[in-house]
């Protein structure tokens, strides 16, 4: 047996070819989306990650803006700035790009958005309204996850799911997202004794650690789904001392592949669909500010 692939890129501009039919709507009947995106410091991972943002957001219609901030900005000089975007009625969307300077708390930073302009669903008041099943903004990442499991043809009802870490803007809402869905679910985390005990039972295995080549064969019982979150850079060295990096997962795909029902490749998986899940949250975001303001 060989798994079925879930290619998160077809997923992903299958997902992006609607939302951009569904920002022309918008921008027709309710005007502009605009996505605003605060860079502290001058950090070249996170401004790659802007420009492509730019890149991805102008493709499907969305207004971009890109706020620069000084490295030397304070905690509550950077709160007053997401204030001002939070009152801004032009920005409908706020992200607040990572890595922040280690003097930032960058869930503070997170948490003075407006729940209605958080498009990565990251502030608390969204993240707690998962867990009655109402969210205002959903997780990225949690949503992407969803999306993929979907489209593998897994019933979640009655299914057995493992979620292999619990950070609180994966692993936890992603758990309370499939209990919802009525699955039964058991996270594990860098204290279970056992991972493999936990996640040979499964018919799904969701993995949001960091740790390359975690999940093995060993790991998955035959026919389950795989989806692999995790993305690493590891390297090797050829025997004329040549050092190559490429990205991996979690998951130990050429070990996993054979034997799983479907499986997430890394790179090409959960990334490209997190990205779509954006842009679809952009312009949820912006729709739910307009019914709320037509209600006040």
């Amino acid at each position: 047996m060989s798994a079925t692939v879930l290619d998160g890129r077809a997923i992903a501009a299958e997902i992006s070819a609607q939302v951009t039919r569904d920002v022309a709507r918008f921008t027709a009947q309710r005007g502009p989306i605009k996505l605003c995106a605060v860079l502290v410091g001058a950090d070249e991972a996170a401004r790659l990650y802007a420009q492509k943002q730019r890149h991805t957001a102008v493709k499907v219609g969305v207004q971009y803006e890109l706020l620069e901030l000084p490295e030397t900005i304070t905690q509550s000089q950077l709160a007053v700035e997401v204030d001002r975007l939070n009152r801004d009625p032009a920005v409908t969307g706020i992200i607040m790009q990572l890595p922040l300077p280690p003097h930032i708390d960058p869930a503070l930073a997170q948490y003075a958005i407006d729940p209605y302009k958080d498009v990565e669903g990251v502030n608390p008041a969204n993240l707690g309204f998962i867990f009655y099943n109402v969210p205002i903004i959903a997780p990225c990442t949690a949503l992407a996850v969803i999306e993929l499991i979907g489209r593998s043809g897994l019933e979640l009802r009655g299914a057995e799911a493992v979620v292999v870490g619990q950070s609180r803007i994966v692993g936890r809402p992603l758990s309370m997202f499939l209990t919802t869905r009525m699955a039964t679910v058991t996270g594990c985390h860098i204290d279970t004794r056992d991972i493999a005990a936990h996640t040979r039972r499964a018919d799904l295995v969701v993995v949001a650690v960091g740790h390359p080549a975690l999940i093995g064969a060993d790991h998955i019982r035959p026919g389950a789904v795989v989806i692999d979150v995790g993305i690493n850079r590891v390297s090797t060295t050829a025997p004329d001392g040549t050092v190559t990096w490429k990205t991996v997962g979690d998951v130990d795909y050429a070990a996993v592949a054979p034997i799983a029902g479907a499986i997430t490749p890394v790179p090409g998986g959960v990334g490209p669909v997190t990205v779509a899940m954006l842009l679809r949250n952009t312009v949820e975001a912006a729709r739910k500010q307009r019914e709320r303001d037509a209600s006040s």
